[in-house]
């Protein structure tokens, strides 16, 4: 914020940025001399600002944090520290506790008697960031009532809290209303909410799990599981039935595991659901994996390479034929890469073709097909079938087994393009991995184009992002002893990114690229160290040096590196590589 910023008027502020017309502000002036509304709800009123813009340009008055509220951000356990009465009269809502400080939505954060009252009420040092006082008293309203309320609180959401779910069909099904099934249910606005939460906050899964008091419900945004809201006792099975109606499976089959697949439509587009349920000791356990094309990155610049693996990939790539291969464990982003090279590749003149389980995004220009192992539809199967349909290049899914393997090996020796992933630690264990599934040697040697090893890390959250200094453990297990009190960037943490730190993800990717001394090592079927060594020679790096240059740029810190990169990487620390990369 500059103190430029802090001397203008609101109205001002919003011609400056661009926000607002001089005509605009100078209609709304009048209209306000008229009525003696405030500038900012006057303009919210009429449409002309949103209430979000409204609480953005406050806050960079008054050089403060702000937030919209909505539900899941505030901790109902933590909302009782205040009390709705005293919330009410201060204009502030508490919205979460991290150890001894409380996070505190506030009508005026700069009101130093108010912080003052907040503190004595509740014994925690206050962060305050601004929210508009009608949405905390809008919040304070609805959490009122505690948790013996809950299904009030559900069943009062209005249709703008609901912008979830419009519709839901199936691929070539019919399209349904999803009120027309049991209006007004607090269990469906419950669902509705989870779904819209996850949705807004670009989670990956939904997990719904029956707990010995009740009901706990979580999501996983950036790799890690978070709570999202705990039902009262219950619900549960009520919760299961309604996914299941979604999904379109058996609601009375609770003995076995089932799966389903739907299509909604949250925030104005459609996204992809698969819904698989367990039976557990406590009962069903459900789980909800989002497929949601905006956040899907398919071009590869996008996803994180830095600029020589991102030539080394894509000289791989280039190659006419011959074998690709993508490794990492599950989660680790392996499909989208695939997907980002088909995106490199795909053009008229090609024809593409894929193979996976499921298929997760749908794409222009590529004919996608879905294994089906109930009827003996099976990646290899498929594979031998595609050869038959005159591809240019194939992407199969994952190899599981020895049989596809075998085929795509020899797929890629006949003349075609074959990407594939496969689960190992890094890149050149993909050799190892290839050969305990019975492919000789020489025949790895002479499809394998190259292979690349990835992970992801999560990125520093920008609206929290300052200064620290790792400790001396940290660094020398990340290959930077010599960095002992120069400093890093780290988040601290802030209502943005759910106090985590961290905001979004960016990958990590080693690239092997298979040159001719390489293959002669292949073919003379040297162990997993040796090759390792002899692409440290090259100036590969490893994951964990990969991951230490992004720490070195700013982009995440070095205890997320060392995370989410295997120990094996220490076996040839990033140091002298990822220094002089640097």
């Amino acid at each position: 914020m500059t103190q430029e910023a802090s001397r203008m008027r609101l109205g001002d502020l919003l011609v400056k940025d661009g926000v607002i017309t001089s005509q605009q502000l100078s209609r709304a002036l009048t209209e306000q001399s008229r009525t003696g509304q405030m500038l900012g709800e006057l303009l919210v009123e009429q449409g002309i600002i949103t209430a979000a813009t409204l609480a953005q340009m406050l806050a960079k008055m008054l050089g403060v944090r702000h937030c919209q509220l909505r539900h899941g951000l505030i901790d109902p356990a933590v909302f009782k520290l205040l009390g709705a009465e005293e919330s009410e009269r201060l204009k502030a809502i508490p919205l979460f506790k991290v150890r001894d400080t409380l996070t505190v939505a506030m009508a005026e954060p700069q009101s130093l008697p108010t912080l003052d009252r907040i503190r004595t009420i509740t014994g925690c040092r206050v962060r305050p960031v601004l929210a508009l006082e009608g949405n905390i008293l809008e919040f304070v309203k609805k959490y009122a009532g505690g948790d013996v309320n809950v299904d009030a609180f559900l069943t009062s959401l209005s249709e703008s809290d609901l912008e979830v779910v419009e519709r839901e069909s199936i691929d070539d099904g019919p399209t349904t209303d999803l009120d027309r099934l049991v209006a007004g249910s607090p269990i469906i606005n419950l669902v509705n909410v989870a779904l819209l939460t996850a949705v807004r906050d670009k989670a990956s899964d939904i997990h719904i799990e029956p707990d010995k008091k009740g009901t706990r419900i979580r999501y996983r945004v950036d790799g890690v599981l978070r709570d999202l809201m705990k039902p009262p006792q219950g619900m549960h099975a009520s919760i299961v039935s309604r996914v299941k109606v979604i999904g379109k499976m058996d609601i009375a089959e609770k003995r076995l595991p089932q799966e389903g697949r739907v299509r909604i439509v949250a925030e104005g587009r459609e996204i992809d659901l698969r819904v698989s349920s367990m039976p557990t000791l406590l009962g069903e356990k459900i789980v909800v994996r989002i497929l949601d094309k905006a956040n899907l990155r398919i071009r590869l610049a996008d996803l994180g390479f830095r600029s020589e693996t991102l030539q080394a990939f894509t000289r791989v790539l280039e190659r006419p034929h011959g074998l690709v291969l993508v490794t990492g464990p599950t989660g680790s982003g392996k499909t989208t890469t695939l997907y980002s090279a088909l995106d490199l590749l795909r053009s008229p003149d090609v024809n593409i073709v894929t193979v996976e389980d499921p298929v997760e995004y749908q794409l222009d220009l590529i004919n996608q097909i879905q294994v089906q192992d109930a009827i003996g539809f099976t990646f290899a199967r498929a594979l031998r079938s595609i050869l038959r349909q005159d591809p240019d290049v194939i992407m199969v899914g994952e190899i599981r087994d020895q049989e596809t393997a075998r085929v795509a090996v020899q797929a890629a020796l006949t003349g075609h393009l074959v990407l594939a992933t496969l689960h190992t630690n890094d890149a050149p264990g993909t050799v190892a991995r290839l050969t305990d599934m019975s492919i000789e040697n020489y025949l790895i040697s002479s499809a394998l184009n190259g292979a690349v090893a990835q992970r992801l890390a999560r990125t520093i959250c920008p609206s929290c992002a300052s200064k620290y200094y790792p400790t001396e453990q940290v660094l020398a297990d990340a290959g930077l002893a010599d960095h002992v009190g120069k400093p890093f960037r780290r988040g601290e943490g802030c209502p943005q990114c759910h106090d985590t730190g961290y905001k979004g993800r960016l990958g990590v990717y080693e690239v092997m690229e298979v040159n001719p001394a390489l293959k002669r090592l292949i073919y003379a079927a040297a162990p997993t160290h040796e090759l390792r060594e002899h692409l440290k020679r090259d100036g590969v790096l490893s994951l964990r040096g990969e991951g230490v240059l992004l720490a070195l740029d700013g982009k995440t810190d070095l205890e997320e590196v060392l995370r989410v990169t295997h120990v094996e990487d220490q076996e040839s620390p990033a140091a002298p590589n990822a220094r002089a990369a640097a």
